[in-house]
């Protein structure tokens, strides 16, 4: 099957007319426009392309008439004159005849502009858009190969990289990447790009330890720096190759063709007073400096005492002044077993989604996320034209190198992955390495898992192969025109907090039934509901535990899918009462019972009190005349109960076993939801309050199977000793016969 890209699409979410009025005037100014809701990254006051990445709205520059354009038909460095190679700071130009200056203005002139605005030049035939940040990393950065390649997946990260720099409203990027990506080479160059247009500034870098950041420092930003041409580059303060702190006193805005005419006597030059350096890793780096930019690389790979989230909680602060950002971060990594620094980088991804802000228009961290699927980016499988090959090609590819390329990196990979099928932790390594998803960039490691993580890991690699687009839809449930104790409806909404892979067909939908002025389930025999609540709507430090709920099927002969889990829902609304409406809401919709925890007891007091008590399922190992008053009164069973713990991870591992992953039959499980399957594979029996959705989900099989779990009421058999008397009936007298 033919791989379709998905890591960004041109959007239109300004009206044509609106664009061509703007661009008419030239009055796009660059920064985020709030009216439309997009990021204009471009310095020519017009706008073309709109790129979406990731959730994020960015506007291109205009095309111009006149695009660069060579023989090969794609990027190659632009020859700089041999003449002005020679020249190594502004010492020798001064000295160079001042007769022949002026035939290089113009070429200083574009270079500054280029480095500014960004540039255009034609690649297969197409014209194509580079930031200015991107073009001074690969026309003017030295690496470790000598000049990087043009890629596709670069582009787009500079592009992004580049709005992040525009929104007022953003700390930088945070960058989930995979191995030898080019990340830390491209933060160096911006680095060396930004610290040499800049007066009186502060450039960090930090890694997951100090001997990294110094030889980031050591090996990249200082080679870039150096070998910049002569009109970007200011004077250097200290050692040409300094080891701890890269100073430039001169700024290379003298070098403009306003300056370069004066010939200004160099005691007259005023200093740049601008540092580059890096700092040993910790938690308090950088601690109140103030900063214009943070690189912050290997930051997925923090392991304990070091913490990237405190150490971001930190240095944020010496990006801003105020309520006003004055510096940006650079962030990216692999990311570590979770173990390992893993955990702390993905929560600081996930507060970082652009789709999740707070009033003041901010992610949680502050930073953007953005993700590159190793496809986009893998060494070896990049075509002349910087392109991704993913599939198989059909004629002869060739890469930059001239090397053939004869099998797409889709299946490159998947021959990997096959072959370290038998090593779960060697593939789990694998995919962190080199991820086609999130779900493989946070794979954890394997050890002392209590379920089958395999099946586990083939059932999250299938779902995310299917992208849950045409199975999974989130949404809300809401009572009819706002009337409780009608009827419910589903209402699809991508901000909702349920998520459903079925609904029941319209004639099942919303079957209670009323007995002796109590509710019952009119769908019991297909399936039930597990659910783990909460009693308090907030806590002290506001991290409280999630509500959970999941709706599993049985095997029925209604038309459903036969034990499948088609409902999850972790979440933590702003107060209880909205929890316990929406639990209740779902089991009216669907018809079935639930299977509460009864220690946290005000859900199961929810429904008895609105008439739903028979929802509310009896804990299915004791008979009713076994039960507490308490549970006579509201259902639900304990979760202190050493039996009960043992049952429910039992009920968890027999469904995997039987239903998650690989089947027998070659077909994989229907079994959805990765939130709920990554918690399974981090499930500690002993730490049951940190698994909110294996808790609801066990709950859920126990209820639909709670036949497995009826007591037997036991029989005692004794023994009864009948001892019959014999006789002996011989003449007019019977005897007894003595034994």
């Amino acid at each position: 099957m033919s791989y379709k890209q998905s890591l960004y699409k041109i959007v239109e979410p300004v009206k044509i007319n609106t664009i061509k009025r703007l661009n008419k005037s030239k009055k796009w100014k660059y920064g985020y426009n709030k009216e439309n809701d997009i990021i204009v990254i471009s310095k020519t006051g017009r706008i073309g392309e709109i790129y979406e990445i990731q959730g994020l709205k960015i506007a291109l520059p205009a095309a111009p008439s006149s695009v660069y354009s060579n023989s090969e038909d794609k990027w190659r460095r632009i020859d700089q004159p041999k003449v002005l190679s020679k020249l190594k700071n502004i010492f020798d130009w001064r000295a160079y005849p001042e007769e022949q200056k002026e035939q290089w203005y113009d070429y200083i002139d574009d270079e500054f502009k280029r480095r500014d605005e960004g540039f255009w030049f034609q690649n297969a035939s197409v014209p194509t858009y580079i930031t200015g940040a991107h073009y001074m990393y690969l026309q003017w950065s030295k690496i470790d190969v000598g000049a990087p390649d043009f890629r596709e997946a670069n582009r787009l990260f500079f592009i992004f990289w580049e709005a992040c720099k525009a929104d007022s409203r953003c700390y930088g990027m945070c960058y989930l990447k995979n191995r030898r990506s080019g990340f830390s080479f491209m933060s160096s160059a911006e680095t060396v790009n930004l610290a040499t247009i800049s007066s009186d500034a502060r450039y960090g870098i930090l890694s997951k330890s100090g001997a990294d950041a110094k030889k980031m420092f050591t090996d990249k930003v200082v080679p870039i720096s150096i070998n910049y041409p002569f009109f970007f580059k200011p004077i250097q303060d200290g050692m040409d190759r300094p080891k701890s702190e890269l100073a430039y006193r001169v700024p290379a805005s003298k070098f403009t063709r306003r300056k370069i005419t004066a010939n200004e006597k160099q005691e007259e030059l005023a200093g740049l007073d601008t540092t580059i350096d890096w700092k040993n890793t910790g938690d308090n780096s950088y601690d109140g400096e103030k900063l214009n930019l943070l690189v912050h690389d290997e930051s997925g790979k923090w392991e304990k005492p070091d913490n990237i989230l405190n150490n971001w909680r930190v240095t944020k602060t010496c990006l801003r002044l105020g309520s006003r950002i004055i510096g940006k971060c650079m962030m990216g990594s692999t990311s570590n077993a979770l173990d390992k620094g893993g955990e702390n980088f993905k929560k600081l991804y996930n507060d970082s989604d652009v789709a999740k802000r707070n009033r003041n228009g901010q992610t949680k961290s502050g930073l953007y996320s953005l993700f590159i699927p190793m496809e986009w980016n893998f060494e070896g499988f990049i075509d002349r034209y910087g392109q991704p090959v993913f599939n198989t090609p059909s004629n002869d590819v060739y890469g930059p190198d001239g090397e053939l390329i004869d099998i797409g990196v889709i299946d490159h990979w998947d021959n990997e992955v096959d072959g370290l099928k038998d090593d779960q932790d060697a593939l789990n390594e694998f995919y962190r390495q080199f991820p086609r998803t999130t779900e493989h960039a946070f794979r954890d490691e394997t050890k002392n898992s209590l379920f089958n993580l395999v099946k586990i890991y083939e059932q999250i690699d299938y779902n995310e192969g299917n992208r849950n687009s045409s199975v999974v839809t989130k949404g809300s449930f809401q009572w009819a025109n706002g009337v409780k104790d009608t009827q419910v409806i589903f209402m699809p909404d991508v901000n909702g907090r349920f998520k459903v892979s079925w609904v029941p067909d319209r004639n099942l939908q919303n079957r209670v039934i009323l007995k002796n002025g109590i509710k019952y389930p009119g769908n019991d025999h297909m399936g039930a509901f597990g659910c783990d609540s909460y009693d308090i709507s907030g806590t002290v430090d506001g991290r409280g535990s999630n509500g959970s709920l999941h709706g599993l099927t049985k095997f029925s002969m209604e038309s459903a899918p036969a034990n499948t889990f088609f409902l999850e829902y972790v979440a933590r609304p702003q107060t209880a009462e909205i929890f316990f409406e929406d639990i209740l809401m779902a089991c009216v919709f669907y018809g079935m019972p639930i299977l509460a925890e009864n220690n946290k007891p005000r859900l199961l007091y929810h429904f008895k009190r609105r008439g739903y008590r028979g929802l509310s399922m009896n804990r299915p190992d004791r008979v009713w005349n076994k039960l507490s008053v308490t549970e006579k009164e509201i259902g639900g069973i304990p979760n202190s109960s050493e039996d009960i713990k043992q049952a429910h991870a039992a009920a968890i591992e027999m469904y995997i076993n039987d239903h998650v992953g690989h089947l027998q039959d070659g077909a994989y499980g229907t079994m959805y939801f990765n939130e709920t399957l990554n918690d399974w594979a981090k499930f500690d029996i002993n730490k049951r309050t940190k698994h909110d959705a294996s808790i609801s989900s066990g709950l859920a099989i126990m209820a639909c199977n709670r036949h497995l779990y009826k007591p037997v009421a036991s029989r005692n058999i004794r023994t009864v000793n009948i001892n019959m008397a014999r006789y002996e009936n011989d003449g007019y007298a019977s005897k007894i016969i003595k034994q």
